[in-house]
C-alpha cells in the first residue's frame, strides 16, 4: 500500500544510488551517485533544511509566524524555503549577487523574500552571512539558520544520508568524495561511515579559489586566488559543520575538469550534472584512478543539473573565461589524475 505525505517536506531524503557506467567501465572501479536532486527542493541542501528547522522548533526557537532568515548560495535558500512553506513560515534569503539566475528564481517561486547583496570578502560586514546575521539579530521575529556553524546541518547527514548509503552498500563502501561548502555534508557522511566501516577512505575535492585544500595539507587557509564558477562550494574558514568530517586525503580540481566531466557524463550516461556534482563526480575518477580497480567509489549528484546552465552550460560564458566549452580528451585527464 502507498503512503500519501502531508507535506513536501515529508519527502526529502531515501534517495537512490545511481551508477555512473561510463567512469565506472573506464576505472574498473564502481563509482556511485547519491541522487540528491531528487528531494523536493532540487538539492541536497533539503536534508541540512529540514534538520536545523525541526531542530530549531524542538529547541523552542522558532515558533509560528516567524521567519527563517539565512545567507545563502542558493540551494540552502532553496531548502529552507521548501521546509518554511510546509510548516507555514515565512523565509528571507540574502543572497550574493552573480550567482545563476536559475536559483534566484526558484527562491522566489518557493516563496521566499530574495534579498541580493554585492560580492565581497568574509571579512567585509557586508557580506552575505553577516548581512543575514545581522537581520536575525535585529528582528525579535526571525530566526537565523547559520548553515555554516549550526551543526545540525551535519546531524541531518549524521541520522539521515549516511544511514542510507550505508544501507544501500550493505556497508560495502571503499571511498567516500565529497567537495565541502558549509561542510555539513562531508562533515555528517564522513563521521557516521567511518564509524561503521572504518576501512573507509574519505577524500575532499576542493575547487580553484578555496583554502581547505591548503588547509588539510599545510595545516592552514591559503588561496590560489584564481576562484571557480562552482558556487557555494569552498571555504576559507574552518566551520562548526567541517570540524565534524574525517579527511583522509584533499585534491583541488580545475574547473575546467568540471567542465570536462559534465559533458562525458551527460554524452555517455545522460546525467546532467550541476557544476557541484561535477566536481564531486571529477573527485571520484580521480580516487578511482589513483585507488585502482575493483573499488566501490559513493559521492553526491548535489543539484539538478540545470540550476547550472547559465554558468557550466553556457558557451559565451565559458569562452569568456577562457575554457574549453567541449571539454577536454577523457584519457588525457586520466593520464594526469595519475600523477597528482
Amino acid at each position: 500500500m502507498s503512503s500519501i505525505s502531508q507535506k513536501q517536506s515529508d519527502l526529502i531524503g531515501n534517495t537512490p544510488l545511481l551508477k555512473v557506467n561510463s567512469l565506472s567501465e573506464l576505472t574498473g572501479c564502481e563509482i556511485l551517485l547519491k541522487c540528491e536532486h531528487l528531494n523536493p527542493g532540487g538539492s541536497i541542501k533539503d536534508r541540512a533544511a529540514k534538520q536545523m528547522v525541526d531542530d530549531a522548533i524542538a529547541s523552542g526557537k522558532l515558533k509560528p509566524g516567524m521567519t527563517i532568515v539565512e545567507g545563502t548560495a542558493g540551494n540552502t535558500g532553496i531548502g529552507l524555503a521548501v521546509v518554511a512553506k510546509s510548516y507555514g513560515l515565512n523565509m528571507v534569503a540574502v543572497m550574493p549577487s552573480g550567482q545563476t539566475q536559475e536559483k534566484e528564481r526558484m527562491l522566489e517561486l518557493f516563496g521566499a523574500q530574495l534579498k541580493l547583496v554585492a560580492p565581497c570578502p568574509f571579512a567585509d560586514q557586508n557580506h552575505f552571512y553577516h548581512t543575514a546575521r545581522r537581520l536575525g539579530e535585529e528582528n525579535k521575529d526571525f530566526w537565523w539558520a547559520d548553515q555554516f556553524e549550526n551543526t545540525s546541518n551535519s546531524q541531518g547527514h549524521y541520522l539521515n544520508t549516511a544511514p542510507e548509503i550505508y544501507d544501500q552498500t550493505k556497508g560495502d563502501i571503499d571511498y567516500l568524495v565529497s567537495v565541502a561548502g558549509t561542510g555539513g555534508t562531508i562533515g555528517g557522511n564522513s563521521k557516521f561511515l567511518t564509524e561503521k566501516r572504518p576501512s573507509l577512505k574519505v577524500h575532499l575535492i576542493d575547487p580553484d579559489g578555496s583554502g581547505l585544500y591548503s588547509f588539510f595539507k599545510q595545516g592552514e587557509f591559503i588561496s590560489n586566488g584564481k576562484g571557480s564558477f562552482t558556487e557555494g562550494i569552498g571555504i576559507m574558514r574552518k566551520t562548526a559543520n567541517f570540524d565534524q568530517a574525517k579527511v583522509d586525503d584533499a585534491f583541488n580540481l580545475s574547473d575546467q575538469d568540471v567542465i570536462t566531466i559534465s559533458r562525458y557524463v551527460r554524452d555517455h550516461d545522460g546525467i546532467i550534472l550541476g557544476s557541484s556534482a561535477a566536481l564531486n563526480v571529477a573527485g571520484a575518477l580521480l580516487t578511482a584512478v589513483k585507488a585502482g580497480k575493483g573499488k566501490r567509489i559513493v559521492t553526491f549528484l548535489c543539484d539538478l543539473g540545470e540550476r547550472s546552465f547559465s554558468k557550466l552550460y553556457n558557451q559565451d560564458f565559458l569562452k569568456e573565461k577562457g575554457f574549453n566549452p567541449s571539454g577536454e580528451n577523457i584519457n588525457d585527464v586520466i593520464s594526469r589524475y595519475r600523477s597528482l
